[in-house]
């Protein structure tokens, strides 16, 4: 029990550690997060750890900013691998159809964890976005959205969508929300994951 124990907590501070460094801009140590053959999927961007820092980066200094908060975790261990799913808001600020806003999704962290080496590492890490919103940062204000651009996207995300298509993101159109096809096939390819099978 005290080695599942420590497991446990090795990997809870993994979490915690990669959204602390994250928003914070520690690039170097939040790249210890990560195996080095390891995949970031978002709303607007799907690649390597490395290729997710430098974007980060160069966002950051063109004045993006994405902040995330967590909540409880439930992590699943077998063996050498783990599936971690944590509670998580990603919020996002920016100027929409000419309107300082606010977006704010409610969603869960996944996360395929690896020991290599004695270390805990992330994998491969695919949100779920069950649900969000957009508020004015002046109340006395409100942006007029187009209803077409924002019913484009699955209804977990499509003001954070609707957000970052506006400042010249991609955004892919299939990420898993609360229920659906896409993430009961996620919730499958972390039981195999447990199972030694790959993620990808």
């Amino acid at each position: 029990m005290s080695a599942l124990r420590n497991d446990l907590l090795e990997i809870r501070d993994l979490l915690e550690n990669w959204v602390i460094w994250r928003d914070a801009c520690h690039w170097d140590r939040f790249r210890t997060c990560w195996h080095p053959d390891g995949r970031m999927m978002a709303t607007w961007f799907q690649g390597t750890p490395d290729q997710f820092i430098a974007i980060s980066k160069e966002g950051f200094e063109k004045g993006v900013r994405i902040l995330h908060f967590l909540g409880g975790s439930s992590i699943d261990i077998r063996g050498d691998r783990a599936i971690a799913q944590t509670k998580m808001t990603i919020s996002q600020r920016a100027e929409v159809e000419g309107t300082l806003c606010d977006v704010v999704c409610t969603g869960r962290f996944y996360d395929f964890i690896e020991r290599r080496d004695g270390k805990w590492a992330i994998y491969l890490r695919q949100p779920i976005y069950e649900k969000d919103r957009i508020d004015s940062v002046d109340p006395t204000k409100a942006p007029v959205l187009d209803p077409a651009r924002l019913n484009a996207f699955p209804v977990g995300y499509r003001h954070l969508a609707y957000l970052q298509t506006a400042i010249g993101y991609t955004v892919k159109p299939d990420m898993p929300g609360l229920v659906g096809p896409e993430v009961d096939a996620l919730y499958r390819r972390g039981d195999g994951w447990l199972d030694g099978k790959p993620a990808l």
